[in-house]
């Protein structure tokens, strides 16, 4: 990896955002670029341009965005004369993007004298609508060959919807233009994955089926689905964040070490993971999944409704998914990765736990306790690592559990980025290493699709878990028909 490109300001550029108003745009893109220009990395020429179908001024957008601002950015940061400057970068077209009647005048006037810059399109609008902008830019000729365009998950909604959009997009971008965001990748725990394994030869030489019992990858949530109770109710726990962000952690887990750190090395290593797993049969998904909806309970204190209450009608789609896969190459022959996803639980947590063999050394009988390495994605992004020590209140050789602990943010006092910091440069480097690869998204959609098509002909029953609670018994039996437990519930 070069680097360089990496933590060095970028070149001039423009950046249209097709969804401007969104919750996404004000939440996380906006004030990403505050900070990536309080950190010296966006040139004052740069232009941010958003579009969207609500008739606002220039004037009216900077307001939006300056509340975003005070909303969404630590007040620490929030320097007034920055600010000023951050604003003076936005400009807004009122533009529906799928329209090919539209006011493409208007931007075709807003980037007027950027053709030499790195032009980026960011497509934050529902993925059925990717195809038809990529259209309408081809059709302007708003196309350069210094333009990306980042396409927001989800990519489709299963394997042939996918390929629909990456057929679409594609027939006016080339490969090396589409940037396919998946903001775990850009979480720096996530790449500390990397440079865990690789550049500690302890760690390396344990990672594999000799040493690993098992890995769980968790990503929970205290929250509900709050106000995106339609759109969740479309998608579900297993397409919202198992078929994308948790098997991109596990790629990274788990892959071969690449040849290189350049984009393509680290995205070949990864779809072999993906490729590798082994398929789920629609017998199989009883056995080696659970979904389950939470119902009304205690969460942060207070009562809460359950999915249903909030949703105000029937539904089947899954608020908590857990699946037990298997990767099917030398390395990982028989270690059960158990991968979980869910809103209302107890607290919020995203980490992998590899769970190590039990050493029988005869020395010690109590020293039988598994060990267990933790990398904490988020919150507290830090490594632990259970170890077995000798009881300092005991005169025999008893021994006790202690923990090797690094929190990175007070270890390196630095502030952790969010995700869309990084990627959202890195498109305009046109580096595409934290980025999906379209092989990677069909490999993905190809494993999830036997567990949707089961769950969609009912084959497996929905369970039910009270909000605040680590989710339904089902999830625990799952891993219990394999001697094992979920990380809360280790001994």
């Amino acid at each position: 990896m070069d680097t360089s490109k990496a933590i060095n300001a970028v070149e001039p550029f423009d950046y249209v955002i097709f969804g401007a108003t969104g919750d996404l745009t004000m939440r996380k893109l906006l004030p990403a670029f505050y900070y990536r220009m309080l950190a010296g990395q966006v040139p004052d020429s740069a232009r941010i341009i958003g579009t969207a179908r609500s008739p606002l001024s220039r004037t009216e957008y900077q307001g939006r965005a300056r509340e975003a601002l005070d909303k969404f950015v630590a007040k620490a940061d929030l320097d007034e004369a920055r600010v000023e400057a951050f604003l003076n970068m936005l400009y807004y077209v009122s533009l529906n993007g799928a329209d090919p009647e539209g006011k493409w005048a208007d931007l075709k006037a807003s980037l007027a004298g950027g053709e030499g810059k790195a032009r980026v399109f960011y497509f934050s609008t529902a993925p059925n609508l990717y195809r038809a902008v990529a259209e309408n830019l081809h059709a302007q000729e708003l196309i350069t060959p210094k333009t990306r365009v980042v396409l927001e998950k989800p990519i489709g909604i299963d394997q042939e919807s996918a390929r629909e959009i990456n057929d679409g997009v594609g027939r006016y971008f080339q490969e090396g233009q589409i940037f396919r965001i998946d903001h775990y990748l850009g979480k720096e725990t996530v790449q500390d994955i990397i440079a865990l394994r690789f550049a500690n030869p302890v760690l390396n030489a344990v990672w594999s089926a000799e040493y690993i019992d098992y890995v769980q990858i968790t990503a929970a949530e205290t929250v509900g689905v709050e106000g995106r109770a339609g759109y969740y109710d479309g998608s579900g726990a297993l397409r919202d964040m198992i078929q994308n962000h948790l098997l991109q952690v596990l790629s990274v887990v788990a892959m071969e070490k690449p040849a290189s750190l350049d984009a393509d090395a680290v995205r070949d290593a990864k779809v072999k993971v993906l490729q590798a797993l082994k398929p789920l049969t629609a017998e199989m998904v009883k056995d080696h999944a659970v979904r389950a909806q939470y119902v009304a309970g205690e969460s942060g204190g207070k009562e809460v409704p359950g999915y249903l209450t909030e949703l105000g009608h029937e539904s089947g789609t899954e608020t908590f998914a857990a699946v037990r896969a298997e990767i099917a190459t030398p390395r990982w022959a028989g270690v059960p990765f158990y991968i979980r996803s869910a809103k209302r639980l107890t607290r919020k947590v995203s980490e992998v736990v590899i769970a190590f063999k039990k050493t029988d050394h005869g020395l010690f009988p109590e020293g039988d306790r598994p060990q267990v390495l933790v990398i904490r994605i988020q919150p507290d992004e830090g490594v632990s690592l259970s170890i077995e020590a000798k009881d300092p209140s005991r005169d025999d050789m008893a021994l006790r559990e202690a923990t090797l602990d690094v929190s990175f943010g007070p270890t390196f006092k630095v502030r952790y980025p969010d995700a869309y910091e990084r990627l959202l440069l890195d498109a305009v480097r046109g580096y595409p290493v934290l980025f999906i690869r379209r092989d990677e998204v069909e490999a993905a959609w190809s494993w999830v699709e036997p567990v949707l098509e089961s769950w969609k002909a009912n084959k497996a029953p929905v369970e039910t878990y009270k909000a605040g609670s680590w989710g339904p018994e089902a999830a625990k039996a799952l891993l219990a028909r394999d001697g094992h437990a979920w990380h809360e519930d280790m001994a």
